[in-house]
């Protein structure tokens, strides 16, 4: 009896020896089955936050376009991963839109001391500014003169009210400038095909008087007078001033005007992606490292 009560003993003790094994196994394997599955959603995570990242590195643009022909694709400097403003395009369309454009258009979420961003010195932004004169602050009889601008001040917008824009162009209202470019879908490149795009109208085509075809607006058919001209500026860097020149240098500064963060957004945008390769790397290294004894 001895024995047999040995014997049931032995066989309880392997019954208990096996369920604490398969328990340790069970949790391992639980473990494992987590961990892997934690690993999964971390890199789903990474692969979307990289791509997340990538896209908020592109141009955010309204729908705000319409209908129209599709506007050819234009390689600019500022386009792609690293991309980045052209100085010397930026300095050459600020002299269109000085020259050109203002005399329509207002920049009005612009102030005259940005421009020392893109190259230009603190006196040429003082002598630029003083060239408008901007409502002062009442005097002590509660009038309202003007005084010459300084570089705090935002650009002077041509007209005073929406009211007088639209009586000084046939009734059309000038948009301001300083978000067409994110205002209106593919902004860039709709923007440079815009002022490129005027052509004579198909003999089927009837423009009514005051307006004007072109290619690339919504119904072809514009208020806007062809605004660019061979030669039309003289550039201060002495580069020929054609058509597709002006509209290439001003495209490029309403584009800095809408978005002034865009380099910085990019080196950000590269920094996050480094670092969230790196952080993928080490946390499988880790993995590895963690369930080694169980593989």
């Amino acid at each position: 009896s001895g024995q047999v009560r040995e014997n049931e003993g032995s066989a309880k003790e392997h019954l208990r020896t096996r369920s604490r094994r398969g328990w340790r196994e069970r949790l391992c394997r639980g473990l494992q089955a987590d961990g892997e599955s934690l690993m999964n959603k971390i890199r789903t995570a990474l692969v979307a936050g990289v791509f997340a990242a990538t896209a908020s590195l592109g141009f955010p643009s309204a729908n705000a376009a319409g209908d129209a022909v599709h506007p050819p694709e234009h390689h600019w400097s500022f386009s792609g991963l690293f991309g980045t403003y052209d100085r010397a395009a930026l300095r050459r369309g600020f002299e269109v839109y000085k020259g050109v454009c203002a005399g329509c258009h207002g920049l009005r979420l612009v102030a005259y001391r940005n421009l020392m961003d893109i190259g230009f010195t603190e006196d040429e932004v003082k002598a630029i500014a003083a060239e408008v004169d901007v409502p002062a602050e009442p005097n002590e009889d509660g009038e309202i003169e003007d005084r010459p601008g300084i570089p705090a001040d935002k650009f002077k917008s041509p007209f005073a009210n929406e009211n007088a824009a639209r009586a000084g162009n046939n009734g059309a209202l000038p948009p301001d400038l300083s978000l067409i470019i994110k205002a209106r879908h593919n902004g860039a490149n709709y923007l440079n095909a815009l002022l490129t795009g005027y052509k004579d109208a198909p003999v089927d085509k009837k423009v009514p008087d005051g307006m004007y075809y072109n290619t690339y607006f919504p119904g072809q058919l514009i208020a806007m007078a062809p605004p660019l001209s061979d030669e039309g500026v003289d550039y201060a860097d002495k580069t020929k001033a054609t058509v597709k020149q002006q509209a290439e240098d001003v495209v490029t500064f309403l584009t800095w005007a809408a978005q002034p963060e865009l380099e910085e957004r990019k080196r950000t945008g590269i920094k996050v992606i480094l670092f969230l390769l790196l952080l993928t790397g080490l946390l499988y290294v880790v993995k590895r490292r963690i369930w080694a004894d169980v593989h």
